[in-house]
């Protein structure tokens, strides 16, 4: 049995990665039927929000239904603040009804504390995304996180709603991390910060090199000294005359002679 869900869990991810707009494909070989499936979003009847209120409740899971999320081109799951994201939800009808989608639903939450919601994204709404049995079908779900988030790791909560033979359902397609990102603008908080203390680190480095410089040219002035006849103030001689200094200073003149 474990086996039998990998198969059809790697079938329909390589569907969702191969026609991510198609709404849904027959379990058939027959190529008219396959052709037929690539069909375009608008077709699924995508009708935005508040349109049909289908209640925040919760509603039990339908059994034979089984649910999987991709994020096209994002495997890693980061999310923008402030711009729209996209992710796609598939799910196999293997009961013996039809059943109709209702609705995608989605909420964001503190790791680990899912009573801390954050935030409550926008409920996409459908008025054809019937999926007939034995059958399993893709659904785009378009939602934006709000500008105010922070980067960092939050959970993503995600629920289809749906309804079988006028009863509703749902079940959740996701619920794990998502990274947020700030957008990819020029100035950021982060980015002044940065640039703000690379400039001062290059004022400071400036000035330090302006003092070493200065202290350097401080050493090469200083004063040579000079080497020969040496001139000696008259005024001076006349202090000096009569001092031992004088008198040592007229012998060493006389030997000289």
């Amino acid at each position: 049995m474990a086996s039998l869900n990998k198969v059809w869990i790697f079938c329909l991810a390589f569907f969702l990665l191969a026609s991510p707009l198609a709404q849904v494909v027959r379990c058939q070989s027959d190529t008219n039927d396959a052709a037929e499936t690539t069909e375009d979003v608008s077709d699924l009847g995508i009708v935005g929000d508040d349109v049909q209120d289908f209640g925040d409740g919760s509603f039990p899971s339908a059994p034979g239904i089984d649910t999987i999320c991709l994020f096209p081109k994002n495997s890693v799951k980061l999310v923008t603040a402030g711009e729209e994201s996209e992710l796609l939800v598939g799910i196999k009808n293997d009961g013996e009804s039809s059943l109709n989608v209702i609705a995608i639903k989605a909420s964001v939450h503190v790791p680990y504390n899912h009573q801390l919601l954050i935030q409550n994204l926008t409920a996409q709404v459908f008025n054809n995304g019937s999926v007939p049995a034995s059958s399993q079908a893709t659904f785009p779900y378009l939602f934006t996180l709000s500008k105010l988030f922070q980067p960092g790791n939050f959970d993503l909560v995600g629920t289809i709603v749906y309804e079988i033979e006028s009863h509703p359902y749902q079940s959740t397609f996701y619920n794990g991390t998502i990274e947020v990102v700030e957008p990819s603008g020029f100035l950021t908080m982060e980015s002044v910060f940065l640039v703000t203390l690379g400039v001062a680190l290059i004022v400071l480095f400036g000035l330090w090199v302006h003092g070493r410089v200065q202290s350097l040219s401080k050493k090469k002035r200083a004063p040579a000294v000079e080497v020969g006849t040496k001139t000696t103030d008259a005024s001076m001689d006349e202090w000096l005359e009569g001092t031992a200094y004088a008198q040592s200073q007229s012998s060493k003149s006389k030997k000289k002679k």
